[in-house]
């Protein structure tokens, strides 16, 4: 039986072990460990190898395994107050696959209230967790971002609106995608406009705004033709500014909301009154949040891979815990890709 044939057979009968994934990538089991616990040591085209045998073999570590090797999985704190239950899902479920994967050990703490933001932190940090991922909008609490600096910890900040020197990041270039939707409105014909901001604590909401009126300027619509609503990142914040922007006789053609949650509201809105998605009016998102492809008509938005950024996180903090254990290298800043999707909420300007 020649070796590929071993293998196949192997993955058919047992679950594959870390000699399994050295063999297939043509290194040796010690240089396997390293790249699952994401040393920094290990070659590029080598750590590549071994994630697409770790792949192929569908390998998985063994926590229980790796503690009796003298390795006790990592524990990460993950603090989140996020508004949009989509959002929030997406990112869990993409956070915990990950430490599955990796063998990390995440403890789950809800921040219920903002002003209590630094005291949740702090008994999380008693747990004796090892480093923390803050997704947005914690990331950029400064009572947070204190604690944090003061505890020493580790720490990755998820959606924040920049880079930061002392902490590591995972963002998307939020003005360029939002400038991407106005030209997609734009292109349709569109010459009034509704805007629903997001939560004013959080840095992307204006950047949102400002990529939006960028484009905006950019193809000459006055600012007479543009109205803006305060927005909170929350459904009945979408119901409230939308009702505001429709219930106007010179009502805007098209409505950009700052999340899905808020666009799907306004989506709502607009059929109580009477109003055609998109004949009367086109509505646009932002996130790509499983509320965009299920409401009617779906939402064209932009899609912010949350499930992949929270996957990243877990594996940047594995990689920020032994950074500042060696005190090597500066927290590393990652900006991933996003994507306009254009469902059928989008539709040419109407005539008149």
């Amino acid at each position: 039986m020649n070796d590929r044939n071993e293998r196949q057979r192997r993955r058919t009968t047992q679950s594959a072990t870390i000699r399994d994934v050295a063999a297939l990538a043509g290194v040796s089991p010690m240089t396997v460990s390293r790249v699952i616990n994401r040393e920094t040591t290990v070659k590029e085209e080598t750590r590549a190898l071994v994630e697409a045998a770790i792949t192929e073999l569908n390998y998985a570590p063994n926590p229980a395994a790796r503690s009796l090797a003298g390795s006790a999985p990592f524990r990460i704190g993950l603090l989140y107050d996020n508004p949009s239950t989509g959002y929030l899902s997406e990112f869990l479920v993409g956070a915990l696959d990950e430490s599955s994967r990796t063998g990390a050990q995440v403890v789950i703490e809800k921040c219920a209230e903002p002003e209590l933001a630094g005291a949740t932190l702090t008994r999380l940090l008693k747990t004796g967790v090892d480093g923390l991922i803050l997704p947005a909008p914690l990331c950029e609490s400064a009572q947070v971002l204190a604690e944090v600096k003061a505890a020493g910890a580790a720490a990755v900040a998820v959606a924040p609106g920049k880079a930061s020197a002392d902490m590591a990041t995972i963002r998307i270039d939020n003005e360029a995608a939002a400038f991407e939707l106005a030209e997609h409105l734009l292109g349709l014909g569109h010459k009034r406009f509704g805007i629903i901001k997001g939560h004013p604590n959080q840095t992307v909401s204006q950047q949102r705004l400002d990529g939006f009126l960028a484009a905006l300027k950019v193809a000459g619509i006055s600012d007479e033709n543009v109205r803006i609503e305060q927005g909170y990142f929350t459904y009945r914040s979408g119901l409230e500014a939308a009702e505001r922007l429709l219930g106007e006789d010179d009502r805007p053609t098209a409505i950009f909301a700052g999340n899905d949650d808020m666009a799907a509201a306004t989506a709502g809105v607009a059929h109580r009154m009477g109003l055609d998605v998109p004949e009367d009016v086109s509505i646009v998102g932002f996130d790509d949040t499983s509320i965009a492809a299920n409401i009617w008509p779906a939402l064209t938005t932009v899609h912010q891979p949350i499930a992949a950024m929270a996957r990243a996180a877990v594996d940047l903090v594995l990689e920020e815990i032994r950074r500042q254990r060696g005190k090597t290298g500066e927290p590393r800043q990652l900006m991933h890709p996003h994507t306009l999707i254009v469902r059928d909420s989008t539709g040419p300007a109407p005539e008149g």
